[in-house]
């Protein structure tokens, strides 16, 4: 005596939720990749109403609230700045130093950067700021 089956098992399995799954992890992904930071130096950056997007770079400073100056990751003096991008400057290379520098610095020592980057010939500069709401 041969019982029937109302229950069968699936052969085919509908991919249809797979793939919005799949969609929402990408747009997830991809609007939260706009939000890393170059360096891990914490910067409060100065408010400007025609911010543009910096290009990354190799040469990146940053200047702290507490005048430490880093170079990337690397934590350096004014005076040693010019040995060190030189370490990493290439002779091909047309390099942009972007400059973080938390809105409380002086003036004085953005200045003391620029002029340790133009003694080792780096001519273009960009002080990165934050966007300021409207």
């Amino acid at each position: 005596m041969k019982f029937e089956v109302k229950n069968k098992p699936l052969s085919i399995f509908n991919f249809s939720s797979l793939t919005d799954i799949v969609l929402l992890l990408l747009i997830f992904f991809l609007l939260t990749s706009q939000f890393v930071i170059q360096t891990g130096v914490k910067v409060k950056l100065p408010g400007s109403k025609n911010d543009e997007q910096v290009t990354t770079s190799r040469f990146v400073v940053a200047i702290t609230e507490n005048q430490e100056v880093y170079l990337g990751p690397k934590m350096v003096t004014v005076e040693t700045l010019a040995g060190e991008l030189s370490l990493i400057l290439t002779e091909n290379e047309d390099p942009n130093l972007i400059i973080r520098a938390d809105k409380t610095v002086d003036i004085d020592l953005v200045i003391k950067v620029i002029d340790a980057a133009k003694g080792i010939g780096i001519n273009k500069f960009t002080i990165e700021t934050e966007k300021e709401p409207f």
